[in-house]
């Protein structure tokens, strides 16, 4: 891309000059990406995505004059553009961050809280892929589940056949993924097999993601912890600074988390956890790969194929980015796509023994 108005048109929206001026500056050093405007506040803000009409928004979540949840709200419902929420790596910025992704907001990057300039220029590319990754985003489709005591699906609460008790799930998701892990989850009883999750998000935000979903869902969500035992009726996320795999021992499977280096330039990297997958758990394990940008988990979802597992992939119609599912599908690892509604029961089937 070599011609403005092929470039991603960017507005940053940040109280911090500072931050604004790195942002446009990492932003700008990028052939396919030009900010073509900043505002300090959401004031400022609604009238220069009114001027510019971007493709996307960087947006503060803390703003002088308006608080960004509430202009999300109102730009989600007027004007509907991908959103990057700017979070700091704080307890309360997770658990506002996490309410801007459920009211529409494409993806989270974690601001730095010292050494700020050095810090953002060590996430560059990171920051730019997820420009990238919200370009491509669907943001009009409707927001469901938003509701904070949303109840699991009783059709799928009730009378169902036992489950195989050597079924394990494993799920991996990126932009977008938080809601689709959410729906994915909320219809399956307190007694399903054990599942393990990666989901491409900042570290310290996985484990207030995890109690979020706890506190929405019939089966138990946890943070992932180093040695500890999986068990039926748990999903496991996978810690934002560690990879997740499985090892057998004599008594089952525990789970293992390192900090090696990023796989995909992801650290934790659906590709570790799926090949973990087909190597221990084979023809028992049950892959699901859900909305996010590039090809992660698409080697090891074949890897799984090849060793027994079955495999569903998320559709395009559904996803928020239809980026990972679709390499998955290309790569020869999946053996149904479907839609996001369909996924939990098809997979609920799937485990009781009801065949591929």
């Amino acid at each position: 891309m070599t011609a403005s108005s092929q470039k991603i048109r960017v507005v940053v929206v940040d109280d911090s000059a500072l931050i604004r001026s790195l942002l446009t500056s990492l932003l700008n050093a990028a052939p396919d990406i030009e900010v073509v405007a900043t505002a300090s506040d959401p004031i400022i803000a609604r009238e220069k995505i009114r001027e510019t009409a971007p493709d996307v928004i960087t947006l503060d979540v803390e703003m002088p004059r308006m608080d960004g949840l509430e202009f999300l709200k109102r730009l989600m419902r007027l004007r509907p553009t991908p959103v990057v929420m700017i979070s700091s790596l704080t307890s309360q910025g997770s658990e506002t961050s996490l309410m801007a992704l459920e009211l529409g907001a494409v993806d989270v990057l974690a601001k730095p809280t010292s050494d700020v300039a050095n810090s953002m220029n060590v996430y560059a590319e990171d920051i730019r892929d997820k420009i990238r990754a919200a370009a491509q985003a669907r943001v009009a489709q409707p927001k469901r589940f938003l509701s904070h005591s949303a109840p699991a699906s009783p059709a799928l609460m009730k009378t169902h056949r036992p489950f195989d008790p050597r079924a394990i799930v494993f799920v991996g998701a990126s932009t977008g993924g938080t809601e689709a892990i959410k729906a994915f989850l909320l219809p399956l009883p307190a007694d399903f097999p054990p599942i393990l999750m990666v989901q491409h998000m900042p570290e310290n935000f996985t484990l207030s993601f995890a109690k979020r979903l706890d506190s929405l869902c019939a089966i138990k969500v946890k943070e992932a912890e180093d040695g500890e035992p999986v068990e039926k009726g748990c999903a496991y996320l996978a810690p934002g600074h560690s990879h997740m795999r499985i090892l057998p021992t004599g008594r089952g499977f525990v789970i293992v988390l390192d900090r090696g280096e990023p796989v995909n330039r992801h650290r934790p990297a659906v590709d570790v956890l799926f090949r973990s997958a087909a190597r221990e758990v084979g023809r028992n394990a049950t892959g699901v790969i859900l909305t996010g940008m590039g090809k992660d988990g698409a080697a090891g979802m074949l890897a799984m194929k090849h060793a027994g597992a079955w495999n569903v992939a998320q559709d395009e119609a559904s996803s928020v980015v239809y980026g990972m599912p679709r390499e998955a599908l290309l790569a020869g690892g999946v053996d149904e796509v479907l839609s996001l509604d369909a996924m939990p029961l098809r997979v609920l089937e799937h485990v009781q023994g009801g065949g591929r």
